[in-house]
């Protein structure tokens, strides 16, 4: 992945160095040259890579130190302060308000995403709340309509275009009149892409914009087109005056440095990045979030926000959960759950620590998609009584497994791994049914205290039972054994991660020791 690959970098520069035996100006010079080197190969411009040198250097001078100070924190703080400067340009990015129509216009070279990017962004916004729709105004490209019309049919929003007009800016004002009086709240205009050559089209561009007098202009920057984004992202900025950045295909395996440099170039916020083509591989920018999950240190803001716009049902498997009970339905209801999130490999890389593990590059091959699938086809297969059991049934009368394996083209070995999976989960719902309901006797002992102080008893009966991670979060592991789930994994709302990777046929990779393959 495009920005994987240099936070792998900078990371691995920033452990070696804090690691060292003696942690001198020697070392700290070499680690300053990997990340420098890192930054450049990743065609970030030379200037600021420079730049942020100097300044890590002024913050961490040796000579100047105190005898008494933590070397360790102090660089890494730096390091952290100066990446997040070369990304943050001090703008506020603009935010639609509900009630009103919002219009937004997007602007970009040829080929870099904007049309999948639109639809993209409209979702993020209808599930949210607000009522989105589409205008085509690329009357240049063949198929662009087509192309508009096809995802926007796929996500449920309504869009607006024309095969018979030919001058944008009609197309333009007239879907933004319509879904205006529609009372529409975000109305997202996809225009022709591009180039800062071509003088005629970039005349259109503004037509466009005088014509439906957009609240916010955004460009689209194709992570991997390197040290041409900086020149791009001014001319556009000079004509067009956007006031946001979307990245988009940080997927590949390009540089992506190229984008970061046109962010400083034009002092304007990246306000989101496109990690793939599915409409769901798409992510929020925050600088702070970014250069944690870029150093490998997650980003759960950003998985909660995920987990919250997926609009997840689990209250039945909560409840019973709290209740002690874990359901082959319940499973089952994880199993979807799992799917809607989206690449595992995206998900761990919110989780702090996580996506260093041996093995998370490999976690979206198609055989691991494939298996998940396979699970959810063998719940399918069986009735309601079935899926509503404890799965003792089954052990009961195996004839059901044979039914069950037969229905949905598994091999009973199969059906049986998965009873399995279910009974140890069954067993740790049934552990964590007493934690919870001596947390929820906790909470009702702290009396009608309020949110902050309830909240701040809750951390402290977390830390001790078993420490907490950075910024007072408990780590992954700690969260496991209050689970009653053992070594780590253990997630809320009953899913065991490690488990379910076992079951997957990934044995080995949560835990950074075991080996791949069946149980």
């Amino acid at each position: 992945m495009v920005l994987q690959d240099l936070g792998r970098r900078i990371s691995t520069a920033l452990h070696d160095a804090t690691r060292a035996p003696n942690l001198d100006e020697k070392a700290f010079k070499a680690m300053l040259n990997e990340i420098s080197h890192a930054l450049l190969e990743a065609d970030v411009n030379v200037k600021l890579v420079s730049k942020l040198s100097n300044s890590i250097k002024s913050q961490v001078n040796f000579k100047d130190l105190p005898p008494a100070v933590n070397k360790k924190r102090l660089i890494q703080k730096a390091v952290f302060d100066e990446l997040v400067k070369l990304v943050d340009p001090h703008a506020e990015p603009f935010k639609p308000k509900k009630g009103k129509s919002n219009v937004i216009m997007f602007v970009g070279l040829q080929g870099a995403g904007k049309t999948t990017t639109c639809t993209k962004l409209a979702r993020h916004y209808q599930a949210r709340g607000f009522r989105a729709c589409l205008v085509c105004a690329d009357t240049f490209r063949a198929g662009a309509f087509d192309q508009l019309k096809q995802n926007a049919v796929k996500a449920k929003i309504p869009y607006y275009g024309s095969l018979t007009e030919t001058d944008p800016a009609v197309v333009a004002r007239e879907g933004v009149e319509k879904f205006k009086k529609e009372r529409f709240e975000v109305i997202i205009v996809d225009t022709s892409g591009r180039h800062r050559q071509e003088s005629a089209l970039f005349q259109e561009m503004m037509d466009i914009q005088t014509a439906i007098k957009p609240d916010e202009t955004i460009m689209v920057l194709d992570s991997s087109i390197g040290q041409q984004a900086e020149s791009q992202a001014k001319a556009f900025k000079e004509a067009a005056d956007f006031g946001a950045i979307i990245i988009t295909k940080t997927d590949g395996h390009a540089s992506g440095g190229g984008a970061i440099s046109a962010v400083a170039a034009t002092h304007t916020p990246i306000v989101f990045i496109g990690t793939g083509e599915h409409m769901l591989d798409f992510e929020r920018f925050a600088p702070q979030q970014f250069v944690n999950k870029l150093l490998g240190m997650g980003d759960m803001a950003g998985l909660v926000e995920h987990v919250q716009s997926l609009k997840l049902d689990q209250k039945d498997t909560i409840k019973h959960i709290t209740e002690g009970i874990f359901t082959v339905r319940d499973l089952r209801d994880q199993l979807g759950n799992i799917m809607k999130m989206g690449p595992l490999s995206k998900i761990s890389g919110m989780i702090p620590g996580m996506a260093n593990l041996p093995g998370m590059d490999q976690m979206d091959n198609e055989e691991s998609s494939a298996k998940l699938k396979r699970m959810i086809y063998i719940c399918d297969s069986m009735t309601e009584k079935e899926l509503d059991s404890d799965g003792k049934m089954f052990v009961e009368q195996p004839t059901r497994v044979v039914r069950v394996a037969r229905g949905s083209g598994a091999s009973v070995r199969e059906v049986e791994e998965l009873l399995t999976q279910q009974r140890m989960m069954a067993g740790m719902a049934k552990k964590m049914g007493g934690n919870m309901k001596n947390m929820q006797r906790a909470q009702q002992a702290m009396g009608g205290g309020n949110k902050a102080q309830q909240m701040a008893a809750m951390q402290k009966r977390l830390q001790s039972m078993g420490g907490a991670g950075a910024g007072g979060m408990p780590d992954m592991a700690s969260l496991a054994k209050m689970f009653g789930g053992g070594g780590g994994g253990g997630m809320p709302g009953g899913m065991d991660i490690q488990n379910m990777m076992k079951s997957m046929g990934m044995g080995g990779m949560m835990g950074g020791g075991g080996r791949g393959g069946r149980r």
